[in-house]
Order: structure tokens, then C-alpha cells, then sequence
């Protein structure tokens, strides 16, 4: 398995790669520039803009078709993409190095993105794509208007959320 296979999916289109690389790399430098403006030390700025690779790329990634085919495979279930929500532990991450991202902070986002993908994992097959927007809907609710984080990492939770209940959780669909 390539390098490639490992980061975006396999059999990745050159465009899904560049679209993948491009805004990941847009979204750590952005979010370098954020954390350098607010004055952060050399170690935030540097978990900051790798966190942001991870959540601008995956973003976009967990969108590729490639990603969907693999994702979405035969043998793939629910515990599979639970567990993939689940190995995402970037809110503890930030709330180790980044002052003011607190741990309650931290274990709230987590909560609300692993709530909501049990909730659309759960749901009937038809609904889990307008469940999914509602959980994320819901979720950046919750994550922009009653938790309170640094405005270096402001982009942090609601990228997550996209990332991981609308990009990952949910197939391709048909069309037609």
C-alpha cells in the first residue's frame, strides 16, 4: 500500500489527491497564521497546524469517492466508523498544549461528535444522510455558541464535525 493509498484511499484520482493536499496544506498554513498572531508558543503553532492538516484534509478526503469506496466497503459496519470517530482524540491534543482550550472543553467536543455519530450510525439506512446534517447541525450549535475556546483554534470543532459526520459517515450515494 502506498503512501498515497494510506493518507487519502486507494485508487485515488489525481484530483482527489491534489484537492486533498491542497486544502489540507491551506488549512495548516491559515491556521499556523492564526495561532503566530495570537502569540502562541513555537509548540502550539506546530500541534495547531498539524491538527489542521489532519481536519482540513480529512475534511476533504472522507469526502473523495475513493474514500467512500473504502470507507464503505463490503464488511464495513458501524463499529468500524464508530471507531473511527472515536480514534479522533485532536480535542485532548489541543487541550494539552493550547492555552485556554480546557479539558471540559475538550471532552465536550469529543462527546458531541462521537454522540452524533452513534446517532446516525443507528439511524435506518434512509435517513442517515438528514440525520447526519442534523447532528452536525445541531452539534455546531453546541460547539460554537455555549463552549468557549481560544479564536486561534475557533475553526477547530465545527471542521471536525464536517469531517467526521458528513464526510466519513456517509456513503456515496447513487446517482442517476
Amino acid at each position: 500500500m502506498t503512501l498515497t493509498d494510506r493518507l487519502i484511499a486507494p485508487n485515488a484520482t489525481r484530483g482527489e489527491v491534489t484537492a486533498s493536499l491542497s486544502v489540507a496544506c491551506a488549512g495548516a498554513a491559515l491556521a499556523f497564521a492564526l495561532a503566530v498572531h495570537a502569540n502562541l508558543s513555537m509548540l502550539c503553532v506546530a500541534v495547531i497546524a498539524l491538527v489542521a492538516f489532519d481536519m482540513f484534509g480529512g475534511a476533504v478526503v472522507n469526502a473523495t469517492g475513493a474514500a467512500k469506496r473504502w470507507f464503505h466497503r463490503p464488511g464495513r459496519t458501524s463499529v468500524h466508523h464508530l471507531g473511527f470517530v472515536a480514534i479522533h482524540v485532536q480535542p485532548f491534543i489541543l487541550a494539552s498544549v493550547v492555552p485556554g482550550f480546557g479539558w471540559l472543553t475538550a471532552a465536550t467536543i469529543y462527546a458531541v461528535a462521537l454522540t452524533g455519530a452513534v446517532v446516525v450510525t443507528t439511524a435506518p439506512r434512509p435517513l442517515r444522510r438528514p440525520i447526519a446534517f442534523g447532528a452536525t447541525a445541531f452539534g455546531l450549535m453546541v460547539v460554537t455558541s455555549v463552549l468557549t475556546v481560544p479564536h486561534a483554534v475557533a475553526w477547530f470543532a465545527p471542521v471536525l464535525l464536517i469531517k467526521l459526520l458528513l464526510a466519513h459517515l456517509l456513503p456515496e450515494e447513487a446517482t442517476g
